[in-house]
């Protein structure tokens, strides 16, 4: 979001950090903050919470100090959906509009539209529909956010295209 960062620390799965030591994955960043006192680091949310760990607010694009939460989370998604393309490829990262979380992101699958393995695919189409439907009921429960109704939609609609059969 900032062209300064762009620059100077870079956009990629890993970046030119200009001090300080990088952790793999969410223990080794919170192992590192742990043993480095003033130090902040970056992990998901839920294990932020099965883990008791403090987390603090971050400024969103409307200007508020929001803390990470489930429905901020799904208040991204929410206003992504607006303007999400049919492949899907948008960020919810600095979204805009009152109580949405700014460090936030999707799960990405990629499904073959036209599978060789048609059995395999069914079965991953099936458990889609499941997940987009019944299983957004536990997202909240296991520390994901709920997909919006708007982006569920468009899922399903996406999920009808793959040539099972």
């Amino acid at each position: 979001m900032s062209p300064e960062w762009k620059k100077n620390v870079g956009v990629s799965t890993a970046v030119k950090w200009p001090v300080g030591l990088g952790g793999k994955g969410n223990e080794g960043v919170a192992g590192l903050v742990k043993q480095t006192p003033g130090s902040i680091g970056y992990v998901e949310l839920i294990y932020a919470i099965q883990n008791k760990i403090a987390f603090g607010a971050v400024q969103n694009a409307n200007g508020e100090f929001v803390k990470a939460s489930i429905p901020a989370v799904t208040a991204a998604a929410a206003a992504a959906a607006k303007s999400m393309p049919a492949d899907f490829r948008v960020s919810i990262t600095n979204a805009p509009g009152a109580g949405v979380y700014p460090i936030s992101s999707f799960t990405w699958l990629l499904l073959y539209e036209n599978p060789k393995d048609k059995a395999r695919s069914k079965a991953m189409v099936e458990f889609m529909k499941w997940a987009l439907t019944d299983g957004q009921k536990m997202a909240s429960d296991l520390g994901y956010a709920p997909l919006p109704a708007e982006v569920i939609k468009l899922e399903q609609a996406a999920l009808a295209t793959i040539k099972v059969s």
